[in-house]
């Protein structure tokens, strides 16, 4: 039984270990991105699944954030992100940035959540973030989410991520 299955799915943060390890030359680093891919594909359609069954009065209801992601808004958004085919970021055992690639955290505003590119020094994040929160922002656009792209301190750019206004949907998901 690997790691995920005794303790649960969890969408990469990019907070994290990196998803798989160097090639072994055994093909287990294939094997568990391809395990990573359908954990990720099965917990994206569960979403979908919940959406579709809470949000039934709307027209799209799988285009509409349901209470359970607005409850849980970093884990949802990581989850839209990774199932988009964006890339995490990723630390080492003592905690250094290892890989480019999207950070999703908390927001200032509660329920909101923050997405930046970022990137061990020297790996170009910087310049990389220009085209990659776009690309970020337009699949968390097409779920429903609210993204909004700012520039912050040093200029580095990042998204805002919020549900989209609009009245309140069921609570009890």
């Amino acid at each position: 039984m690997s790691a995920e299955e005794e303790t649960g799915f969890e969408p990469a943060t990019g907070d994290g270990p990196p998803l798989s390890g160097a090639d072994d030359g055994t093909g287990g680093s294939r094997r568990a991105a391809e395990v990573r891919a359908a954990s990720v594909r099965t917990a994206f359609e569960g979403l979908l699944q919940i959406r579709r069954l809470t949000n039934t009065g709307q027209a799209d209801p799988e285009g509409v954030p349901a209470a359970w992601e607005l409850h849980r808004p970093v884990r949802a958004v990581a989850l839209a992100l990774e199932a988009s085919g964006a890339v995490p970021s990723a630390l080492d055992a003592s905690g250094r940035r290892t890989a480019a690639g999207y950070r999703v955290l908390e927001g200032e505003s509660p329920g909101t959540v923050r997405v930046e590119w970022a990137g061990p020094p020297g790996s170009g994040a910087a310049h990389e973030e220009e085209d990659a929160l776009p690309r970020c922002a337009g699949a968390l656009r097409r779920l429903g989410w609210t993204a909004l792209l700012y520039r912050g301190p040093r200029r580095r750019r990042f998204l805002e991520v919020e549900p989209p206004a609009g009245p309140p949907g069921p609570r009890d998901a």
